[in-house]
Parts: structure tokens; C-alpha cells; sequence
């Protein structure tokens, strides 16, 4: 078997195009690591809808040059049989490790295969490729990034004409075209002939920004911006300089592109400890409110003075911030969230007799609702100007989320205000997330086998009235992977992540408000449920010692399911703030 391993890694090696990565290789092969060579060799990384997403370094299970230009070349493949020849594919990338390479390997292969290639100018922001594939009539596009991951990771999100990300069945498509590669020497990848584009892109971009703001709007809400080590801060400010807002405060530390992220263990502003510069230089600067992107400015966080403390919003409250204020300004079309968000949303619609529409998880199936005119997604998504960016999008929604707190500004309100009413007027609707990391795919697989088996009857003391398992699929949805509970007051949905090795649990409790004078203690029946659901949930893992580790239904009836076991994983815990329209404690620093 270790022939067999060290045959398939020398065949790999010989024809890696990367120098980084054969010395990488060579080094594991001379030193007989048998264990990490089968680690990297014992698949390939699996092209789907989230396009590819994996660890850098040699190897069929990692990220590196040889893997991207095999998903380059099926991507090519897949456009000409489907009679793209000669049409124009746009390639974006930020500022991570290997991403500007895998960028030039992608307009290479794109080239080398008939199609025209145009690279843009330099790392910039995913929604900015996005918008530049309709923009510029082209008929895919691809943005390298790995959004939020750690550092080591990089990835590949491919775009097709529309503006909008793969779906099935292109996925499998392409996959199989990949596949279908024999060899790296099969793929013609010249040395030039692709467009490096100039700014008139970017240019474009920044002005189409001005759109989602109304014209002679307040300007006057001054804010804390970081960019998380990511490539957002000079078109987030060039955007804020366009719109007349006050120019950012920024965190320094965290305001220029470095692949290393060094001040942070993970990139991305849900994360425990991501947002505590931004809160320090908040207490220096007492803005309004502080915003935030992602590495790849593709999502937004926003933070909010709040009893004395900072407090981030989760994103379904931001999400429903959003939606109120287009309804308040007459918008008209189609509002549409994914299963795992707020339902106020719907209520926010409904109320105002607009469509609705829920969709699977991502914005690849959000961006694609007819007439949509809103979107957003709980992990900080939102999608402010479906006719520019089909896509979620970090900097226009930072414009729309700012100007909503300038107008409240003036009329000596804030945003957690504008909470409030939205709880008085439709019930306090406070959501939770439960997060389990591993390292071991098949811990995931076996949990939801599980839980498939034997759905709970109860959790948190409330029945379930429903169990809906969406692998089957329905009238509104195509199937994936993921369970459904509706309890009396309360939802939850299980799936797997599609962009991390996680298994996520994602809570929402439903409580009426009477009044203003009843949010208290509305806050507190909820704050108490999320956190008896989430004890019922995690007492699985803890009860089952040698046979637990992911959300089972602990607390439950006799009918829970057994929970499966841990494998190599820990429990991640959810960010240190309170559930949405739960405002108890204080979150950050005090300001």
C-alpha cells in the first residue's frame, strides 16, 4: 500500500507546476511520511456549488496550482460545449496566499482554450467580479478566494453570464469535466494573450454604489471600519468618499491585505476575539456605529453602542434593519431569504405586500429568485442591488446599513430603537446558531444518519410539531442536506456547512411582545429558550462520552436520537453576544 501511495505521489510530482509545492512534496516523499502523503492522497477536493475551498499545499486534497488549473480547464470545457466559445470569462482574486497565481492559471487555461480572458487590475472585493461579469457581458467568471476561512486555506468560486454562482446541475457538469482531465500536459496554458483590465471597472463598480442610496438622504452617521486584514478598505472608503459620508474611522492594525490575518485566529467578524480592535478604537472614537467586511468584502458585520458597552448585531438583525428601511422607502419586488434566516423577514413583507421567497442556503440560489429586489442571509450577507451585484455584497450594504443610522441620527434614534419597534410591531424574534468543527467529515455524516433515524420529539420543553427532512425536496425547494424542526414557538435547522467542516444548528424562538414595556421580559423568555435548546442540543455530544460529540437532541422524549460519536472534534462556541432581539448582557469592551 505504501508503493501504491509513493507511485501516486511522484506521478503528481512530476508534473506539479509549482515549485513551492514540489519541494513541499518531495520533502514529505523523501522523508517517508506515509500519514500526511495519505492525508493529501487519499482523494481529490470535490468540485460542487461552492466551486473548491481546501487548505493550501501539494496534493490532490489541498489547494495549489495543479488543482485550480484542472478546474480551470473543465470550466472551459463546460462553456464551449455549451457553445461559449470565444466569449469572455473575468477573473477576480484577493489577497491570500497563491490567489494571485491561481488567478494568471485560470486566464492561462481560459485563453489556451479559445475562450478571452480578463483579469482584474489587482486583489479586490468578490462583489466587485461579480458585478463586473454583467457588466461587461462575459459569460463566466471566477473569484479565488477563501472569504472568512483561516489563513492556510484558499478557494475557487465560479460564477456563470448571469452574475450569479454555479448551481446544479452545471456543478456536476463542470465536475465531470474536470474528471475527464488525463493530465496537466493535456491543458494548453500559454503565456499571454488574457486582458489585464484598468480601473474603469472599479470605476463603474463605485458608481453604481450611489444607487442603493435615496437621493438627498442623511450622510451624517460616522462610523469604525475594519477590513479584517482583507481587501475592502479602499473601495469601502472611495464608495463612503462618493456618497458624502463621513470618511471611516480605521482600524489600523487590521486595515492593509496580509494572507497571514496576524491578529486574529480566524477572519471573520462572527468569530470570539475578531472585533475587539474595532471595539477598542470605538472607545476612542465613539462613532455611531462600527462596520466591518470579511477578507473578501463580500459580507458586512455592524456593531452598535448599546447600554454602555459595543454589541454586534447578528445578521439576521441586520437583515431585518435592511429590509424595514427599503419598505420605509417604498421598494418594490421580491424580498428572499435562505431556510436558515429570520423569519421576520417574510412578516416584514407580508406586512407590506410585497413577494416573499425562501430559498436554500447561499446566495447562489437567493440571487436567482424572479424580480428579486432584496436578499439577505444570516451569516452577514446581503444583497442591496440585485441589478449590480447578484451576489451578497459587503460595501453597498455598509452604504445602506450607514445611511439607515444617519436617518435615525436625525431624529435622535439608533438602530437598536428601530429593533424595538420591529419587536412591538412583530413579535420578538431572536435567533441562535450552535457550531460543531471537525475534522473528521464522516462525524457529520453520521449525526444526521441519526438524527434522520430518530428526529426528538421535544427539545427545550417544546414539542416538535414537525420534522421535515430536505433531502426530499418539496414543491418550493430542491433537496439538500439538512433537517427542519418546527416547535411550538420555535424552528430549528441542521445541515452541514457548505464552505467549512461544520455542522451547524441554527435556532430562532418566537415571542410576543406587549408593548415596549414588555420587551424585558420578552427578552428574557427568549434569551432562556435559545438557551435551553442549546443545552438539549449540545447535552447530546456531552452525554453520550464514548458515543457523542454532534447535536443529537439531549433533554428530548425518549424518541431523541442516540448521538454519534466525536471523532476528532471540538465544539466551537457561539460568538460572545447576546441572540438577536436578545439584549441582556454587554458584548466588547466597555465603551
Amino acid at each position: 500500500m505504501h508503493d501504491e501511495l509513493l507511485a501516486r505521489a511522484r506521478a503528481w510530482l512530476a508534473e506539479d507546476p509549482d515549485p513551492d509545492t514540489r519541494a513541499e512534496l518531495a520533502g514529505l516523499i523523501d522523508a517517508g511520511d506515509h500519514a500526511e502523503l495519505a492525508a493529501r492522497f487519499s482523494g481529490t477536493l470535490q468540485f460542487g456549488t461552492a466551486g473548491l475551498r481546501g487548505e493550501l499545499g501539494a496534493g490532490p486534497q489541498r489547494m495549489n496550482r495543479a488543482i485550480v488549473i484542472r478546474a480551470a480547464a473543465g470550466l472551459a470545457a463546460y462553456l464551449r460545449k455549451h457553445g461559449r466559445t470565444g466569449g469572455l470569462v473575468v477573473v477576480g482574486y484577493d489577497a491570500r496566499h497563491k490567489s494571485a497565481d491561481f488567478a494568471r492559471d485560470t486566464a492561462a487555461v481560459m485563453t489556451g482554450a479559445g475562450l478571452r480572458a480578463a483579469v482584474l487590475p489587482r486583489p479586490l472585493p468578490t462583489p466587485v467580479l461579480a458585478f463586473a461579469i454583467r457588466h461587461l457581458g462575459a459569460v463566466a467568471g471566477v473569484e479565488v478566494t477563501a472569504s472568512h476561512n483561516p489563513p492556510r486555506d484558499n478557494g475557487y468560486k465560479v460564477y456563470l453570464g448571469d452574475g450569479s454562482q454555479i448551481v446544479p446541475p452545471a456543478d456536476s457538469e463542470i465536475a465531470a469535466e474536470i474528471d475527464a482531465i488525463a493530465s496537466l500536459d493535456d491543458v494548453p496554458r500559454p503565456d499571454g494573450g488574457w486582458e489585464i483590465l484598468d480601473d474603469s471597472v472599479l470605476d463603474a463598480y463605485l458608481a453604481r454604489t450611489d444607487a442603493v442610496l435615496a437621493d438627498g438622504s442623511p450622510r451624517t452617521a460616522r462610523t469604525v471600519y475594519t477590513a479584517m486584514h482583507g481587501v475592502g478598505k479602499d473601495v469601502l472608503l472611495a464608495a463612503f468618499a462618493r456618497a458624502g459620508f463621513p470618511e471611516p474611522v480605521l482600524v489600523a492594525e487590521q486595515a492593509e491585505p496580509d494572507p497571514d490575518f496576524p491578529t486574529v485566529a480566524f477572519p471573520n467578524p462572527e468569530e470570539p476575539g475578531a472585533m475587539d480592535l474595532a471595539f477598542a478604537q470605538a472607545r476612542a472614537s465613539e462613532p455611531d456605529l462600527i462596520i466591518a467586511n470579511d477578507p473578501d468584502a463580500d459580507r458586512l458585520a455592524v456593531a452598535v453602542p448599546d447600554g454602555g458597552a459595543w454589541r454586534m448585531l447578528r445578521g439576521d438583525e441586520v437583515g431585518a434593519l435592511l429590509a424595514a428601511h427599503l419598505v420605509g422607502r417604498g421598494a418594490t419586488g421580491t424580498f428572499a431569504e435562505s431556510i436558515v434566516s429570520s423569519s421576520l423577514l417574510g412578516r416584514i413583507a407580508g406586512r407590506a405586500g410585497l413577494p416573499y421567497e425562501e430559498t436554500l442556503t447561499g446566495f447562489k440560489w437567493i440571487a436567482r429568485v424572479d424580480g428579486l429586489r432584496y436578499g439577505y442571509e444570516e451569516a452577514l450577507g446581503y444583497c442591496v442591488d440585485p441589478q449590480g451585484v447578484r451576489d451578497k455584497d459587503g460595501i453597498t450594504a455598509a452604504l445602506l446599513v450607514t445611511e439607515l443610522a444617519s436617518e435615525l441620527k436625525e431624529r435622535g434614534r439608533t438602530l437598536p430603537d428601530l429593533l424595538d419597534d420591529l419587536a412591538v410591531e412583530y413579535g420578538l424574534h431572536a435567533t441562535d446558531q450552535l457550531s460543531v468543527r471537525v475534522q473528521d467529515l464522516s462525524v457529520i455524516a453520521d449525526a444526521m444518519r441519526r438524527l434522520r433515524a430518530r428526529p426528538p420529539a421535544e427539545l427545550a420543553g417544546l414539542a416538535v410539531t414537525r420534522a421535515e427532512d430536505l433531502a426530499r425536496g418539496s414543491d418550493r425547494l430542491p433537496p439538500t442536506d439538512g433537517l427542519r424542526y418546527t416547535l411550538d414557538g420555535a424552528r430549528i435547522v441542521v445541515r452541514p456547512s457548505g464552505t467549512e467542516p461544520k455542522l451547524k444548528c441554527y435556532l430562532e424562538v418566537v415571542v410576543p411582545v406587549a408593548g415596549h414595556a414588555g420587551l424585558p421580559a420578552a427578552r428574557d423568555r427568549a434569551a432562556g429558550l435559545l438557551a435551553a435548546l442549546k443545552r438539549d442540543l449540545a447535552a447530546g455530544g456531552r452525554r453520550a462520552g464514548a458515543g457523542g460529540g454532534a447535536p443529537g437532541g439531549g433533554g428530548a422524549r425518549p424518541r431523541a436520537p442516540p448521538p454519534p460519536a466525536p471523532g476528532p472534534a471540538r465544539r466551537i462556541s457561539p460568538p460572545p453576544r447576546p441572540p438577536t432581539g436578545v439584549r441582556p448582557g454587554r458584548t466588547g469592551a466597555p465603551r
